[in-house]
């Protein structure tokens, strides 16, 4: 799958930076509208898996009892390991 240069799909990212195992858990999680998207200072719900996510952008969602606060600093070019994941976002202080 080939993502263009400045965005990557909700579903693809999520699942490229380890917060689900499986993509379709991704787009199950974003289709139930679990997920807060801050984009230029708007807030808004991430309602499709196709939506496209651009660095810079911040995502909240809760998952595994706890609260997840992350911005997008990289898409990757596939689901690596741990260590690769974490690079591709970092964690925004509450």
């Amino acid at each position: 799958m080939t993502e263009d240069a400045g965005h990557c799909r909700a579903d693809v990212w999520l699942w490229r930076a380890r917060f689900f195992k499986t993509r379709s858990l991704a787009g199950r999680f974003v289709e139930e509208g679990r997920i807060r998207l801050t984009r230029a200072g708007a807030e808004s719900r991430v309602d499709k898996p196709s939506r496209g996510l651009r660095v810079g952008d911040g995502l909240v969602f809760a998952i595994g009892g706890r609260v997840v606060a992350v911005r997008v600093v990289g898409f990757g070019e596939r689901r690596g390991p741990a260590t690769e994941a974490r690079e591709l976002y970092e964690a925004v202080e509450g």
